[in-house]
């Protein structure tokens, strides 16, 4: 492997630390409802509104989000600007929200943009991740990525719990967090050279024989091993995709672990 792409992939992993729960601006069930609930005197009823429209609006665009990852060649400034517009975002919430949720329409309005914005995100890293290791070597690298991102939320959760903590009931200086980690995404981001991104790999045009994931494919030289590029070096549409199976069994399977998710927290929120 060229020390170029273990650079690439290096940043790759920081990049995703940072990200952490940034696609959210900061966690939102747990951090943001207990600031405006603690500190705006929200009802836990407005604060389901403003999630579920946000919610929504991420299932609404994420799809054409998608795509526009897929066809763009700047990959890396689309993250990037979707990561700063998310943080914006965020920092509004805090500094527009009213008491009581006098501004709740306002409020609501700013969650669907978020979930827009933020559904750039997923895709974004993802894409610029194939670009760099090829479809070889994407399973390990978005394990890397996942496991980075789980320990930069769990980063972010503790900095902003101890704030709340120290500041109680006044907490709105915990989304201070969401630029800082804004910054560091901004700064790992911006190192990636824009030439280790193989933007016809990142598509699924090319075979792995032409993507940069070597150090992956040591063990599997033969070419009944990698897969083939599309003949006519198009991509999937999305009729072709719906008829994949596997593909509409595991999103059956992702949409009811989610459904079942969405209520564990808010419960145990009621308990404290």
């Amino acid at each position: 492997m060229s020390s170029t792409n273990r650079s690439a992939k290096s940043l790759l992993g920081l990049v995703a630390l940072f990200l952490g729960e940034l696609r959210d601006g900061l966690t939102m069930i747990n951090m943001q409802s207990a600031f405006l609930i603690s500190s705006k005197l929200y009802s836990e009823k407005q604060v389901g509104v403003m999630f579920f429209v946000f919610g929504m609006s991420q299932f609404l665009f994420q799809t054409p989000a998608g795509y526009i990852m897929d066809s763009s060649d700047r990959k890396v400034a689309l993250l990037a600007g979707a990561a700063l517009t998310t943080t914006a975002l965020t920092v509004l919430t805090a500094i527009t929200a009213k008491e009581y949720g006098e501004n709740i329409v306002w409020m609501v309005f700013l969650k669907f943009i978020q979930g827009g914005v933020t559904a750039l995100i997923p895709p974004g890293l993802n894409s610029i991740t194939q670009g760099i290791v090829g479809s070889t070597g994407m399973t390990h690298q978005v394990a890397d990525n996942e496991m980075k991102n789980h320990l930069g939320t769990a980063i972010i959760v503790l900095s902003g719990s101890l704030i709340a903590f120290y500041t109680y009931p006044n907490i709105g200086l915990l989304f201070i967090v969401s630029p800082i980690a804004c910054a560091g995404v901004i700064f790992f981001l911006m190192r990636i050279n824009p030439d280790d991104i193989d933007h016809d790999a990142a598509r699924g045009l090319k075979s792995d024989t032409d993507a940069n994931a070597t150090d992956y494919q040591l063990a599997s030289d033969s070419k009944e091993h990698v897969s083939a590029a599309p003949e006519d070096n198009t991509p999937t549409s999305p009729l072709e995709l719906l008829k994949d199976k596997t593909l509409l069994v595991f999103t059956v399977i992702c949409f009811l672990f989610h459904l079942s998710n969405g209520t564990v927290l808010p419960l145990v929120m009621q308990t404290f």
